[in-house]
């Protein structure tokens, strides 16, 4: 493994991370436009949770991608992410339709956007701190 990726930690960091960045992406996406939102999410709340996770998202894929900069080899970096392209919709489509279409899912998912980027600042801050 040392000879494809010497940083497999960071590796296994980045492809957690990145995948919950394609879901959230996925989710947020079939939120848009609004006015097209699945039923149970036209509620005021719901239009402030989709507000939450559309500031939320970019947040953590910005920082996922210098991360994945800072620690991984190039070629690491892209085979990661063309795979968590490739099959992250399909852990999409295994979430039952009341937490891809409703405010339960739009809830989670702030959550985990929210733990995934504090856990990143967590893993990755002194190399952050070295790039700058």
């Amino acid at each position: 493994m040392a000879a494809i990726e010497p940083n497999w930690v960071s590796l296994i960091w980045f492809a957690a991370c990145a995948t919950i960045c394609m879901i959230a992406f996925l989710v947020v996406a079939g939120m848009f436009p609004l006015r097209s939102r699945p039923e149970r999410a036209r509620s005021g709340t719901a239009t402030l949770l989709v507000a939450g996770n559309g500031v939320l998202l970019p947040a953590l894929m910005v920082s996922t991608g210098f991360y994945g900069y800072a620690e991984l080899k190039w070629s690491s970096l892209i085979i990661v992410t063309g795979l968590v392209v490739l099959f992250a919709p399909g852990l999409f489509e295994a979430w039952p339709p009341s937490f891809r279409d409703g405010p339960a899912g739009l809830i989670l998912l702030v959550g985990i956007q929210i733990l995934a980027i504090v856990s990143l600042a967590k893993v990755a801050g002194p190399p952050w701190a070295a790039t700058s």
